[in-house]
């Protein structure tokens, strides 16, 4: 969601994304992170290292969205902020689709506990829940 947004919308108006269900989440307003994408940028923020979350858990986390909500707060924003972006994964262990490469080295880097094969982590030991450290 990069550039002025859907319809032609210039700068100054807010974007939004739907996952398809009619459950429209504010991402960004003005080019900036609105409410909602703040809400999932500080909790990735708080995944400790070794630890993930996944786009799911990210958005029960803040309390509202779905996981590809936290995908697009991610994707418009993860890189620009200064966010550990990849410690948020697919339910399935994969890490993040658009940068798997990176993310997999990030996260060997952060001791995060992967499955034998090493292209996905072992969610039952690095799983957050968000309150432990």
């Amino acid at each position: 969601m990069r550039g002025p947004g859907p319809g032609g919308r210039g700068a100054g108006t807010s974007a939004s994304v739907s996952a398809g269900l009619g459950t429209r989440v504010r991402i960004h307003i003005g080019g900036r992170p609105g409410e909602y994408a703040r809400a999932v940028l500080d909790a990735v923020t708080q995944i400790p290292a070794g630890k993930v979350m996944t786009y799911g858990d990210v958005a029960e986390y803040v309390g509202g969205g779905t996981g590809r909500h936290v995908g697009a707060v991610l994707a418009r924003f993860g890189h620009e902020e200064d966010v550990p972006w990849h410690r948020v994964i697919r339910a399935s262990g994969e890490p993040n689709p658009s940068a798997p490469v990176e993310a997999i080295t990030r996260l060997i880097a952060d001791e995060t506990p992967l499955r034998p094969a090493g292209d996905r982590v072992d969610l039952r030991l690095a799983r957050w829940d968000g309150l432990t450290a």
